[in-house]
């Protein structure tokens, strides 16, 4: 059986010239979403299509972008299509999965490259961004709970007396929290 995915990334974008071309691809039935590429909604559609495909089935796209909005995306959907026995054919022609051609293999695993490539790239760039942060003074991480000030007067009241319990609500705090202060202050004695 032949399926179509269609999905436009914008409200303006209209679904009909996609899903006119998958039937006269041949395409018996076609599950598609008109959201934002980052929408939830999008990912239920793709989780449909893969929980509705089953052995043998052709998955059937206008173009690959379609399947996802990032490389890895599109290649985990073709990896899930390919687990259930089903391929995949864009009808731009540039992947058709449906025949073992070594063009057809070269293509998969060139995707597979890219998304590997994509990946490394943010990974790099975050990095990259957060050594210059780290360089201007930025911290990363939660904020503490507790300022240096709020430490020191919630050390006082307890050192005077006060309890745990009481201090802790005092300053909207949990009670292992004025244990981690107090742990840090005998520290630095």
């Amino acid at each position: 059986m032949w399926i179509g995915y269609a999905r436009v990334s914008t409200k303006e974008q209209d679904l009909d010239n996609q899903l006119e071309a998958l039937k006269q691809a041949g395409c018996q039935k076609a599950i598609h979403g008109k959201q934002s590429g980052s929408s939830k909604e999008n990912d239920a559609k793709l989780a449909e299509l893969v929980e509705y495909v089953r052995e043998g089935d052709v998955v059937v796209v206008t173009k690959l972008d379609r399947l996802g909005r990032s490389l890895k995306m599109i290649l985990q959907t073709l990896e899930d299509i390919h687990e259930k026995g089903a391929m995949l054919k864009t009808l731009d022609g540039s992947i058709d999965t449906s025949q073992e051609t070594p063009f057809s293999k070269a293509m998969v695993s060139l995707i597979g490259t890219f998304a590997e490539l994509e990946r490394n790239l943010i990974v790099s760039r975050t990095t990259e961004g957060r050594d210059a942060a780290k360089r201007k003074g930025v911290r990363f991480g939660r904020k503490p709970s507790m300022s240096e000030d709020e430490q020191r007067q919630a050390l006082a009241k307890l050192e005077a007396g006060q309890s745990v319990r009481a201090t802790a609500l005092e300053f909207g705090v949990t009670r292992q929290t004025l244990y981690r202060v107090k742990e840090k202050a005998g520290k630095k004695s």
